[in-house]
């Protein structure tokens, strides 16, 4: 059965779904994204996501299609007519459609399409035994903070990983990892400090990262907002990253060099459950 997506205040069978070849979020990459796990019919941690939307399309003098609420409706209409217990989904909102020009009007209309991808989030092989990263130099644009749809430099190093068995990359820049090239990256100290950089234009500021660093708070663990390097990385008790799609995922492996003792920490595997466990008992399930 053909998915239903959501074009432009539609819902419409997938393979009837258009964008204009004149938007300038295709000409241009001047759009921004978003991504919000789905579980057992329920949205994880939506709100986080719905306030950073807002934050990045105002960075970028994009204005909001659609309130906050209207925007989960249209969600929840996605969950219920896919019937999706488990996945993602994904909205886009671009500046909206004009001939091309660098420069733009202030009165374009933006152009808002989501879908849903069904797939496993809590039961995977990642999950479950860890993964390998590649290190790769961080090529990315300077204003990392806004989550844009300019992806190219993250597409490359996510195809080095792959050439290298690994399932991600994390990536570097003046020795320090910034973050990997669709999630936040951490590592555990020997003294149990879980140590992760701090917000700012070099990194995306994760959703899941929020969460995940107030269930740290919760739990007693000190968690270190500051920069580390690829060296500090080696040789750390433990490795994880976060993400929407990918929960709390522990790295066993970077560049090669086995972390800790090549298998997921008990600080990693206690951080799993926990933000697991609380994200499914706040949502309220979709119907």
């Amino acid at each position: 059965m053909a998915r239903e997506v959501y074009v432009e205040g539609r819902f419409v069978s997938e393979d009837q779904a258009t964008v204009s070849v004149f938007d300038r979020g295709l000409l241009f990459g001047d759009s921004i994204y978003e991504v919000t796990a789905v579980i057992d019919g329920r949205l994880i941690d939506n709100d986080l996501h719905l306030a950073r939307l807002e934050r990045s399309l105002g960075e970028l003098e994009i204005p909001m299609p659609l309130s906050p609420e209207a925007i989960v409706e249209v969600q929840t209409q996605l969950i219920a007519r896919n019937r999706l217990r488990e996945g993602v989904i994904y909205l886009q909102i671009s500046r909206g459609i004009a001939d091309r020009n660098f420069g733009y009007a202030q009165d374009i209309k933006p152009t808002f399409f989501a879908f849903t991808q069904a797939r496993d989030i809590r039961d995977t092989a990642a999950l479950r035994e860890g993964i390998r990263v590649a290190i790769v130099d961080d090529q990315r644009w300077a204003r990392r903070d806004i989550k844009t749809t300019m992806l190219l430099a993250q597409v490359q190093a996510k195809h080095a990983a792959a050439q290298r068995d690994c399932k991600e990359a994390w990536l570097v820049e003046d020795g320090f990892v910034t973050e990997g090239a669709s999630s936040t990256a951490y590592i555990v100290t020997a003294d149990n400090r879980i140590v992760t950089r701090a917000n700012s234009r070099a990194i995306l500021p994760g959703c899941t990262r929020r969460a995940v660093i107030k269930v740290a708070d919760q739990l007693g663990l000190t968690v270190d907002q500051s920069r580390f390097t690829v060296e500090e990385a080696r040789n750390a008790s433990e490795a994880f990253l976060t993400s929407a799609s990918s929960l709390v995922t522990p790295v066993i492996e970077i560049a090669g060099h086995a972390i800790g003792d090549g298998k997921p920490g008990p600080v990693t595997r206690l951080l799993q459950k926990t933000y697991l466990d609380l994200a499914l008992g706040s949502p309220a399930p979709v119907q």
